[in-house]
């Protein structure tokens, strides 16, 4: 490639020559042809590494292989292009339609189909870094899973016993969270778990502490962090796996990495958030002396409540002592006395009326059943006829020639056998 002019001897290629007659001198087939293309793109200069900038389109990750297919555009053109697996599994991101990426590759032919294409060994955002890309990517997957959420968070311990720290144990940071916790609340216990925070086997280290101090219940809040540093340093903390970890962590996780104005992946899914490795410490325990500052101030409280209450108790007994009740109990105890005799004479009278009243009520009630006893009724000359069976004959009905009835009078009963029985209409003739 010459001056963006692409240069090609057609010399070894004699054979393929056309006549300049309406008749071709030869003819070729086509995969001739298309091989022939091929060698001339393949051995151009300048098409064995290029770099294509363009907007990718009608992406399709090959689930199968594992190669990425797609398409570069720009305004006015586009080009098929290809990533095979062996390539694509070292890119910090995953290509999507519409994103504008620089692509670098050689241009060849696919012969199969004729079709030139770019064959892509490596890709980087178009004005923007591949870690930045893969950060937000991974952002935006794990919020839209909840990991983010504030409701899922878990509190810390107002007087933790012990602190897990997950960091290296020769950076500042350690240094720095060692002399924060242990000036401020020196009766927590540190536990350190040393782990490489940046590089290869980082996150893994990372997701080992998190997992030792949950698999152990050794303390009850854990710090996981590092000094600051670039995004590449930093990137052990955008890990997805240890993301998931701090998560499933069932004890409150504080995130501490880098600077205050640096943010990770384990920032937004810790429990907490803290701006530095120092200010971790300094949220994970109370400070002594506030803490004893306000014990006083609650004993002070205390004891003052307590005073104010005895006072007022001891009024209450000298009170009590003056009263009638202890300075002269005989006194209380006749007037008591007196008091309860005039409530029985009382209780009596009222008792008596009572029994009064009831006893005439008796009287007119025993008159009225009087009136109604039948006994009564046959000592003025009356009878009552009873059958045999001992129901009392109240109708000719009830009775037949030849029964045996018994007439009771007021002094006793007369037995008898019916012989006749007459209705009162014949009695009146």
């Amino acid at each position: 490639m010459t001056d963006g002019r692409v240069t090609v001897d057609y010399s070894e290629y004699e054979d393929m020559s056309y006549g300049t007659s309406s008749q071709m001198r030869s003819a070729v087939t086509v995969s001739q042809l298309n091989d022939y293309l091929k060698n001339v793109l393949d051995s151009t200069p300048g098409l064995d590494r290029i770099t294509v900038r363009g907007e990718i389109s009608n992406f399709k990750n090959h689930i199968a292989s594992g190669h990425y297919y797609f398409k570069l555009k720009d305004e006015k053109s586009q080009l098929k292009a290809v990533m095979f697996r062996s390539s694509n599994m070292r890119l910090r991101f995953m290509p999507e339609d519409g994103m504008k990426v620089l692509a670098s590759g050689k241009v060849s032919v696919y012969t199969a189909t004729g079709e030139y294409q770019l064959y892509c060994e490596s890709m980087e955002p178009d004005g923007i870094g591949a870690l930045y890309q893969a950060y937000e990517q991974l952002k935006r997957k794990l919020a839209a899973e909840g990991l983010f959420d504030e409701g899922k968070k878990k509190p810390l311990p107002e007087f933790p016993r012990c602190i897990g720290i997950i960091t290296s144990d020769t950076g500042a940071a350690v240094r720095d969270m060692i002399d924060v916790a242990t000036r401020r609340f020196p009766a927590a216990k540190l536990l350190l778990f040393p782990s490489l925070v940046q590089g290869q086997g980082a996150a893994e280290n990372l997701r080992e502490g998190i997992r030792y101090f949950n698999g152990t219940s050794s303390c009850d809040v854990i710090i996981i962090g590092r000094g600051g540093g670039s995004i590449e340093d930093l990137w052990a903390f955008n890990d997805e796996r240890l993301a998931r970890e701090i998560y499933a962590s069932k004890i409150p996780v504080i995130s501490a990495v880098g600077h205050e104005t640096d943010f990770t992946i384990c920032d937004f899914v810790a429990d907490v958030r803290a701006p530095t490795p120092s200010a971790a410490a300094e949220l994970a325990v109370p400070d002594a002396d506030a803490v004893r500052g306000w014990l006083m101030n609650t004993v002070l409280t205390e004891r003052r409540l307590l005073l104010s209450r005895i006072s007022s108790l001891r009024g209450d007994v000298d009170r009590m002592a003056k009263s009638k009740v202890l300075s002269d109990p005989v006194s209380g105890i006749a007037d008591r006395r007196m008091l309860a005799d005039r409530m029985a004479d009382r209780l009596l009278a009222a008792g008596q009326a009572g029994f009064a009243g009831k006893r005439s009520e008796l009287a007119v009630m025993a008159g009225k059943l009087g009136a109604l006893d039948p006994m009564a009724v046959m000592a003025r000359g009356y009878s009552a006829v009873y059958r045999q069976d001992g129901k009392l004959v109240k109708s000719i009905t009830d009775v037949m020639p030849g029964d045996r009835v018994s007439f009771t009078t007021g002094d006793g009963s007369v037995g008898c056998t019916v012989d006749d029985i007459i209705p009162k209409a014949d009695i009146n003739r």
